[in-house]
């Protein structure tokens, strides 16, 4: 199952007591004091798995609590220091505090990491020549949002039936649910693209309808996962073989993509002119391209036509 975000509470780990011991000898009338620190609480670290693509494990694991730090011990003795707890999250997570609604860090990169809750620090113990050791210092505790928004060079948009996971099949070595009836694929899929000796993700992004960025169909639940391609694929059914118009088609999704971000809307896009293999789709073409002085790649998903031509198109854009 895809899950895209996840709600969870972090607690760091409180710091260790320090000791308030004193030496003491038959030589010795007064006591000296020798209690040693308390060790820090665990901190709780935010990191990234590329072997992760989902952040479906928080769903039912949304607490996460570090170790308290060790108390101080007589003769100088320090606490133990606790280890910190690692969280992974899939490459593309977004961290943001709840309380404060700020963004902690945008975590894009293979194995990058941020503290999210700091341990306390452990008190000081009666060596530092104190009546009494100080307090030790409580753990931070916070509530998490992780937001994930994958990670891909190229993005594939258009109307259910377009043929989004076919072409994505046909040209990558994802192997998304293909079937005749409109929502097929419910979730984003991720691809591997190798053109040579360059290679490069796309992702097939779950149909756009009309009013999809107020809502409608799947919503906009999906559209952020294009926020971070650098080009978009824009697949049009142009034999208008679910009885809509191609032109119409066109018209409406990018309405969609402006009304959703004006920046994903200002992306690079590559029209690829899809099912040429069906009756009105050379007519329709001729109409289209008189409508809208677009460079239109025709091809054929389902026969493999003309995906040469689109991925030698998306390679030397990006």
């Amino acid at each position: 199952m895809f899950i895209d975000s996840a709600k969870i509470n972090v607690a760091a780990g409180n710091g260790g007591r320090g000791c308030n011991s004193f030496y003491r000898d038959r030589y010795q009338r007064k006591g000296i004091p020798d209690g040693g620190d308390g060790g820090n609480g665990g901190d709780i670290i935010i990191k990234t798995d590329r072997n992760l693509f989902t952040l479906l494990d928080f769903q039912h694991h949304r607490h996460f609590r570090a170790e308290n730090g060790g108390m101080g011990g007589s003769k100088h003795k320090r606490g133990k220091d606790a280890p910190p707890v690692i969280v992974r999250v899939p490459v593309g997570t977004l961290v943001k505090d709840l309380a404060s609604g700020c963004v902690l860090r945008d975590l894009d990169k293979e194995d990058e990491q941020v503290i999210v809750a700091r341990g306390g620090k452990g008190g000081l113990g009666s060596r530092h020549r104190m009546e009494e050791p100080t307090a030790a210092v409580p753990g931070e505790v916070k509530d998490i949002f992780l937001d994930l928004k994958l990670l891909a060079e190229a993005g594939v948009v258009g109307f259910p039936n377009a043929g989004k996971s076919t072409l994505i099949s046909a040209i990558s070595n994802a192997h998304p649910k293909v079937a005749a009836y409109p929502f097929t694929t419910k979730s984003p899929v991720l691809g591997m693209v190798h053109k040579g000796d360059k290679k490069f993700v796309i992702a097939d992004i779950p149909g756009l309808i009309e009013g999809a960025s107020e809502g409608r169909g799947l919503g906009d639940k999906f559209l952020k996962h294009i926020e971070r391609t650098r080009i978009l694929i824009h697949i049009i059914d142009m034999a208008g073989f679910e009885g809509r118009s191609p032109l119409e088609d066109y018209k409406k999704i990018n309405l969609e993509l402006k009304a959703y971000s004006p920046q994903i809307y200002k992306k690079t896009q590559i029209i690829a002119a899809n099912k040429m293999d069906l009756e009105g789709a050379e007519e329709n073409l001729k109409r289209f391209k008189q409508k809208h002085k677009k460079q239109v790649y025709p091809i054929s998903a389902l026969n493999r036509v003309g995906l040469e031509e689109l991925i030698d198109a998306v390679a030397k854009k990006l």
